[in-house]
């Protein structure tokens, strides 16, 4: 999971509530400042166990560039409430949602198109929406995502995890993986704050989104044909130091997407919270081409 750098509120952002046929989700929203030239607008998806706070170091540069930015909470996640049926965690029903927020985000007469940046498994929701709606998508960044189904070791956590939110609240299994943090000798963040916000964050994940992302994180189809068919206009990136899908696995990915994958110094699995001012300049250079 990603830990974010700070948690209190930047400037020029809001927690706001938006509209889904599935429910409301929580988000933060940023605008730019006044007197600042407006660009457009851009969501951004979080990842299986993130939430909106994984990109709150990059609102205030992004909305400082032009941009309006929506950061999700996705359903069941953090402070969005969700369902306890597993089975409505696909990733169809995921995109869904995801369409509901930006058919609800545009101006007179109208919503337009959108800028739409996804996050590890947030990469295959965002992906999903694209498919299904090239039309309500500017452009389209994967970041640190893969082309299916997550591999490896990263699988081997996701397992886990689902089989644990099986028979377990969120609270054990968040006291369980704290155990095992202190038993490896992990060190702790130093503010106190991100902390019990990271505590908070788990403790409040619904377990039937758990199970439900999980399986579905662990058994996406791969898509990147039908993308590369689409024609949109793509940013593929990942940190340098990424650890889920691997980076030769996403390099491959955005070659068969006609593209390159541009790496982020300084950063592994989760850019926008690790090197934030790099992640906000790739994505204002990338956006300032596309509008």
């Amino acid at each position: 999971m990603s830990t974010p750098p700070f948690v209190d509120l930047p400037p020029h952002t809001v927690a706001v509530q938006l509209p889904t046929a599935g429910g409301p989700l929580a988000a933060l929203r940023a605008t730019p400042p006044a007197g600042t030239a407006r660009n457009g607008i851009a969501v951004l998806v979080p990842g299986y166990t993130g939430s909106k706070e994984d990109f709150i170091a990059v609102l205030a540069p992004l909305a400082e560039a032009g941009y309006e930015v929506v950061a999700l909470d996705q359903r069941g996640q953090n402070e969005s409430a969700g369902p306890e049926d597993p089975g409505a965690y696909t990733l169809t029903r995921l995109a869904a949602d995801l369409a509901d927020v930006i058919d609800g985000l545009g101006t007179d007469p109208g919503p337009g198109p959108v800028h739409v940046m996804g996050h590890s498994f947030g990469g295959l929701v965002a992906r999903e929406h694209a498919l299904a709606h090239p039309n309500r998508v500017r452009s389209l960044a994967l970041l640190d995502s893969g082309p299916a189904a997550i591999p490896g070791r990263s699988a081997e956590q996701a397992k886990l995890l689902v089989a644990a939110a099986g028979f377990m609240t969120s609270a054990e299994i968040w006291a369980e993986m704290q155990k095992m943090a202190a038993a490896e000798g992990a060190p702790q963040h130093p503010d106190p704050h991100v902390r019990a916000f990271l505590q908070r964050r788990f403790e409040n994940n619904d377990t039937g989104m758990l199970v439900g992302m999980g399986t579905s994180i662990l058994t996406a189809a791969d898509r990147t044909a039908e993308l590369a068919a689409a024609g949109l206009r793509l940013l593929v990136a990942a940190g340098v130091g990424d650890d889920a899908w691997p980076v030769q696995l996403q390099k491959e990915t955005a070659t068969r997407l006609g593209t390159d994958l541009v790496l982020i110094e300084d950063a592994a699995h989760s850019p926008a919270a690790e090197n934030p001012a790099a992640t906000a300049r790739l994505l204002a250079d990338f956006w300032a081409q596309n509008d």
